[in-house]
């Protein structure tokens, strides 16, 4: 089920916190202490809300479902880092100089200009984080739990339509902890999720809650592409992106990215309130190999540049005898899949006063048995598709409707299909 429109246009992308405001907010998140870093015996043995030697007294009096929490922040918050991306600023012309000053470098300097969340999939320095999080940056720095060195790290493979990134950091110590996937396939609403990472800057913060949804449908990514997240009550802010979402058996479950923020739209500074989303695990691991391999991943494209019809007037719709749902295609991209299978574009061309508009062209109303309106409907089918797969591609054409089948290539400019603006606005 797709959040109504007037919810997601409050949807604010957890950003990397900036350093000048660091050490505000945070309120409602809770940190590890001391007492939490020590091992429990047992923890984890017992299903929340059974009897347990904590029950009856034992470990300080501390219930099952509290031990399991600890036992799994315990095991998992040696695989949790802390990101500080860099940006270089400052860089002056041969002749024009730096606002640094004249005794700047030439190459200006690198700063500080944001902090993140990731999780160590590997021993070897592997770290999954969110694509924005390292978007721009110059370098990357991370820093592991209980230890003040900052290590350097490189990107290996991005996905942007995914907001997924993976970077490797270097020279880490032996025995660092990876964490373990987990399957988000099999996830039920009501079980526990915990959530890892560096809310406002506050490092390595630990905050609890349940699986609220699964498969909600939110806009994800550089280009808001609707896709399926995990939908948590866990306390998740700015500075949480690229952090792990875990279960209660430490297993990673998602990586938290996004969150419903109603304050933030009107502040412009994202806040909690209790709706937060994490990408399903189980799109890292479909993803890994090629993120691996140094790609950078972009949704499969069909070729076509188009507009959805749901964007025009019904009067004029109606002027143009056009029907009121689907995706008008106004021309096909030389060499693409759209153009292999026979997709046709506009063969005349409408003009208005403001906008011009190509009619006679196969109207897209269906993909892979998925009705689609808008360009981003497309998007949504072809995100969980790779170059090679097949898709059927259903089309209106001279009032019938005719079917073909088109194999899928990577998207050269990363913005998968392209839309135009509405043609006619206000006619």
């Amino acid at each position: 089920m797709k959040l109504p429109t007037t919810l997601l246009t409050a949807l604010l992308l957890v950003g990397c916190q900036d350093q000048a405001t660091g050490d505000s907010g945070g309120t409602g998140t809770g940190t590890t202490s001391p007492a939490a870093s020590s091992p429990s015996q047992g923890a984890g043995q017992n299903p929340p809300g059974t009897a347990s030697p904590a029950a009856s007294g034992g470990n300080d009096g501390r219930l099952a479902y509290d031990e399991n929490t600890i036992s799994v922040v315990n095991r998992t918050q040696g695989g949790v880092v802390f990101v500080t991306r860099f940006d270089q600023v400052g860089g002056g012309s041969l002749y024009g100089g730096s606002p640094l000053g004249p005794d700047a470098p030439p190459g200006g300097l690198e700063v500080p200009s944001g902090t993140g969340s990731g999780f160590l999939i590997d021993a070897q320095g592997e770290i999954v984080t969110n694509y924005h999080v390292i978007q721009g940056a110059s370098n990357l720095r991370v820093r592991l739990h209980q230890n003040e060195q900052e290590y350097e790290a490189s990107v290996v493979g991005t996905a942007p339509d995914y907001d997924l990134a993976l970077i490797r950091a270097r020279a880490l110590p032996a025995g660092v902890r990876p964490l373990t996937l987990g399957d988000s396939g099999v996830l039920r609403v009501g079980e526990k999720a915990i959530a890892l990472g560096a809310p406002f800057g506050l490092e390595f913060t630990v905050t609890q809650g349940i699986v609220s949804a699964v498969n909600r449908v939110v806009p994800t990514g550089v280009n808001y592409i609707p896709q399926n997240s995990v939908q948590t009550d866990a306390s998740i802010n700015p500075g949480n992106s690229g952090g792990p979402l875990v279960n209660s058996r430490g297993e990673v479950i998602g990586v938290n990215t996004q969150i419903l923020s109603p304050a933030g739209a009107a502040s412009g500074v994202g806040q909690s309130a209790g709706v937060g989303f994490a990408i399903p695990v189980n799109v890292v691991k479909a993803l890994l190999p090629r993120l691996r391999a140094g790609e950078t991943i972009t949704v499969p494209r069909i070729g076509v540049v188009s507009i959805p019809l749901q964007a025009l007037t019904p009067s004029a719709r109606e002027a143009l005898d056009l029907p009121a749902s689907g995706i008008l295609v106004q021309s096909v991209e030389p060499g693409t899949p759209a153009a292999a299978a026979g997709l046709r574009g506009g063969e005349r061309t409408q003009r208005f006063a403001d906008a011009a508009i190509r009619l006679g062209g196969d109207i897209i109303t269906a993909l892979d048995g998925q009705e689609v309106s808008t360009v981003q409907d497309l998007q949504s089918v072809l995100i969980g598709k790779q170059p090679g797969d097949e898709v059927t591609v259903t089309v209106r054409r001279g009032g019938q409707t005719v079917t073909r089948e088109l194999t899928l290539t990577a998207s050269s400019q990363g913005r998968g299909e392209q839309g135009t603006p509405p043609p006619v606005p206000g006619s």
